[in-house]
């Protein structure tokens, strides 16, 4: 937790800091990353398809005193991209009761397996890699559709929390104002100049900002709790904010003050091409691309060719090398499909109706996000006139306020009348107030319906 020092007894939290720290530590962020580790880890086992197999098989059998057989075959089998599979190994067979095909003695071999027909330009290795890859990058960007909306949360809580921090500030500043009329009053009644009523008067508004003042004190202290919902330290620990800690000073001064407002256009722009709630489409319909091509090639028949070069011995590389040669061979070719295809037209014809739902689904949203930024591009210049309106309803109540104390010092005003001046000028400050925190939260808003926050 990083806290500036405002002054010799209290410490001020940043907006920046405040971000900074909800996205480093807050769980819901670590979780986020958690999903790309996964997607990250689902993608290396899907590389695992294509690792090099190296395995062994031994068999034997002896019964009533004849062996029948030894047998002991390791190979390797290397997986390639385009579905083809090259392999090699070396075999042993013995005994007296063999298949007659098969090679007694020490052999080696090298072979090749193409697909010519399904498998060749997608098999389920390859769409099992290329989905994994996508769904790592649809992690991130996941990632950043759940950090957007905790930013906004915790925006608004920032927000909140500083609008109850100013609002007891003017109500703090109020109760001092107020302490200092009473005496004033007092001092005035003792020496006859004030009648006792004027006393009554204002201790009666005394203590309505008094009461005003406890009331936003459990506000703001609420406030802080709210907001301590979103600061962690490391190692998920929580952090309860402390009554010493403010917000920067000043900080609502700047509200609606930006040089230029945002062109509507740039920002439509910005969410149309940035939005990860969009640009995660654009991943998943690439996942049903892949699917609807491996679907496509299922529709194909089955068409296997193998080779396998052979040679006595266990020197796989001199058999290797000797392809096509010393009509030392095997050869095959494999060959099947189903005759009505229902299976896989039913399979394909679905994989196109996803693509379709998923694109329909995308427009739809993209709509959505559309008119969001509009309404909030909107909300954001009515809060921006209104506290213009505000500022100058306040600073018309403050002279009216300011006017009525000097006639009340020149004896041509009553207490009363400057109460009801000061009430309205309160309330217009702390109107001033919700509506500057309002604009700042409305910002937020706007980041996040773009989608940039």
């Amino acid at each position: 937790m990083c806290v500036q020092a405002q002054d010799s007894s209290r410490l001020s939290l940043s907006f920046e800091e405040y971000m900074s720290i909800v996205q480093q530590y807050h769980p819901i962020a670590k979780q986020a990353d958690i999903q790309i580790e996964k997607a990250k880890a689902a993608l290396l086992s899907a590389r695992g398809m294509f690792d090099p197999l190296l395995e062994t098989q031994t068999s034997q059998k002896s019964f009533d005193g004849i062996r029948y057989y030894n047998s002991v075959d390791p190979s390797l089998t290397i997986p390639t991209w385009y579905g083809i599979e090259l392999y090699a190994g070396t075999g042993y067979l013995s005994g007296t009761r063999v298949d007659p095909t098969e090679t007694l003695g020490e052999i080696s071999y090298a072979g090749i397996s193409v697909p010519l027909a399904r498998n060749l330009l997608m098999d389920k290795r390859r769409a099992a890699l290329k989905t994994g890859a996508i769904y790592r990058d649809l992690s991130v960007v996941e990632r950043r559709t759940i950090v957007n909306d905790l930013l906004l949360d915790a925006a608004a809580a920032y927000w909140s929390w500083v609008r109850d921090y100013e609002v007891l500030q003017v109500v703090n500043k109020a109760v001092l104002v107020n302490e200092d009329r009473m005496r004033f009053i007092r001092s005035a009644t003792n020496i006859g100049e004030r009648a006792v009523i004027d006393t009554v008067e204002a201790l009666a508004q005394l203590q309505q900002f008094r009461f005003l003042q406890n009331q936003s004190n459990v506000q703001f202290a609420n406030a802080a709790i709210e907001l301590s919902l979103f600061l962690w330290q490391q190692n998920s620990i929580p952090y309860n904010l402390s009554t010493n800690v403010s917000p920067t000073k000043n900080l609502l001064d700047a509200a609606g003050k930006e040089a230029g407002d945002p062109v509507l256009a740039d920002l439509l722009q910005s969410a149309s091409l940035n939005h990860p709630k969009l640009t995660s489409f654009d991943f998943k319909l690439r996942a049903l691309e892949v699917d609807r091509r491996l679907k496509f090639q299922e529709l194909l028949p089955y068409v296997q060719l193998k080779y396998n070069q052979l040679g006595k011995g266990y020197n796989v590389m001199k058999t290797a090398t000797a392809f096509l040669s010393d009509n030392n061979y095997k050869f095959g070719i494999g060959f099947s499909m189903p005759l009505r295809l229902s299976e896989g037209r039913a399979a394909y014809r679905t994989a196109k109706l996803k693509i379709t739902e998923t694109a329909i689904q995308q427009d739809y949203t993209r709509i959505q996000i559309m008119n969001k930024v509009k309404q909030i591009f909107n909300e954001q210049i009515n809060i921006k006139n209104q506290i213009t309106l505000q500022e100058q309803m306040y600073l018309n109540y403050l002279r009216l306020q300011r006017a009525e104390e000097t006639r009340f010092a020149n004896g041509e005003s009553s207490l009363f009348l400057i109460n009801t001046r000061e009430n309205k000028a309160i309330e217009s400050l702390q109107k001033l107030v919700e509506l500057r925190s309002k604009y700042f939260e409305i910002r937020a808003k706007l980041q996040n319906a773009v989608g940039v926050f």
